[in-house]
């Protein structure tokens, strides 16, 4: 179907060439102009395609989910730190978002708490009482978990009912609304390694877990922020790509520290910038596992090297990227936007570091984990700001004929 404007343009050009036609008919010989009836046309035309206008309150859903799931990410983090994350030996998404009432709802808890190897082995005659701290770390942990799929769900709907989502905004939004459902049996899946022939939960599945959590968290910032309008100038190739990148580097390094996580390993080779004895350990070190590759997820000095190779090749990416920025006058959003991610991953770098010496205090690294989420909300905001939409592209004018006669 053709557009509106555009069909109000091509009317206007079949006038226009009429009436020159016309004239030239009754042999008046000389130049028919039409700029004046063009510039009227487009007064009445935005040659661009018009934005959608999205209700105040849909933006304010966005910015609440992606606050809980930030919030639950910090929870999960804090569950980690505490060895809480097995106190919940069952999986009920309905009856579970119920804590335990009487004593023996709580005896019955604790009681199928000691069969699993976590308590034979690390936990052997813990108190009920140091029980009930460890429990309420991992049902708050899920407990948000149900609160942030009724926070999504509900107002979807209704946004749905009232007709406000447009149709690439509705296939987006039912995308993570999939992540979100695959991340609750993502979660369970974690802590059923953990039940019956491990002490902890499966780095690997841990990793999966966490990154999982952050890429529908920006999902979600991304969405938010497509459906804000503003300008944007256009930005090098060169700009993009290193802005691309550093969203890519940032989940690598985040599945890598959910990995350090797993492993226990910030609390080994506590000293910097030396590892192990030196700036780059051994061969024989890091890859002693076979085969070779398994030592990249399951060697806790190779996944702590890798870990700091990795933030070392994110602060350049960052510095790199301000510094073009500034250099080729971008624009005073994509250079303000680089230099506060500069910013927030070297403020992550030295956090690291001082968690790191001190041997993970829960403070730290929290503080670490909440400032990584600050850097990808930023990674994620200055690819926004480098990626131009398809409604700011402008629609082709009209090729309208010649009409000059001598």
């Amino acid at each position: 179907m053709v557009p509106k404007n555009l069909r109000v343009r091509i009317v206007i050009a079949e006038m226009c060439s009429s009436f020159q036609a016309t004239r030239l008919a009754r042999g008046k010989g000389r130049t028919i102009r039409c700029a004046q009836i063009h510039s009227s046309a487009a007064s009445m035309t935005d040659t661009s395609t018009p934005q959608t206008s999205h209700p105040r309150a849909l933006r304010w859903w966005l910015v609440s989910i992606a606050a809980l799931i930030a919030i639950m990410v910090l929870v999960g983090g804090a569950t980690r730190l505490t060895e809480s994350g097995l106190s919940i030996v069952e999986w009920k998404p309905v009856t579970g978002a119920l804590p335990p009432f009487s004593q023996e709802q709580w005896t019955q808890a604790f009681e199928a708490y000691k069969t699993i190897p976590q308590y034979r082995e690390l936990n052997a005659g813990m108190s009920l009482a140091e029980f009930k701290t460890i429990f309420w770390w991992e049902w708050s942990h899920r407990l948000l978990g149900r609160v942030i799929g009724v926070a999504y769900l509900l107002p979807f709907l209704w946004f749905l009912w009232r007709g406000v989502l447009s149709a690439e905004l509705r296939r987006r939004l039912w995308l993570i609304f999939g992540l979100g459902a695959l991340q609750g049996a993502v979660g369970w899946w974690m802590v059923a390694s953990g039940l019956s022939q491990r002490v902890e939960v499966s780095q690997y599945r841990l990793a999966t877990h966490l990154v999982l959590a952050l890429l529908i968290f920006a999902a979600v910032v991304w969405t938010l922020r497509r459906l804000a309008d503003r300008p944007r100038r256009a930005a090098s190739s060169r700009l993009k790509m290193i802005g691309v990148a550093l969203v890519v580097v940032t989940f690598v390094q985040l599945y890598l520290g959910a990995l350090v996580a797993g492993l226990r390993a910030g609390r080994v080779y506590n000293t910097w910038p030396d590892i192990d004895g030196a700036l780059i350990p051994s061969a024989a070190r890091l890859f002693f596992e076979a085969p070779w590759w398994r030592n990249l997820f399951d060697n806790a000095l190779t996944v702590q090297f890798e870990h700091r190779m990795t933030a070392y090749l994110l602060l350049a990416l960052a510095l790199l990227h301000a510094l073009d920025a500034v250099r080729s006058r971008a624009g005073a959003a994509v250079v303000s936007g680089a230099l506060w991610l500069a910013a927030a991953i070297t403020l992550q770098a030295t956090l690291g570091i001082l968690t790191l010496l001190n041997q993970v205090p829960t403070s730290l690294a929290l503080a670490h984990q909440a400032v990584a989420i600050a850097v990808l909300t930023l990674a994620v905001f200055q690819l926004d700001w480098l990626t131009p939409r398809r409604s700011e592209q402008p629609q082709q004018k009209l090729a309208l004929p010649a009409a000059q006669v001598s």
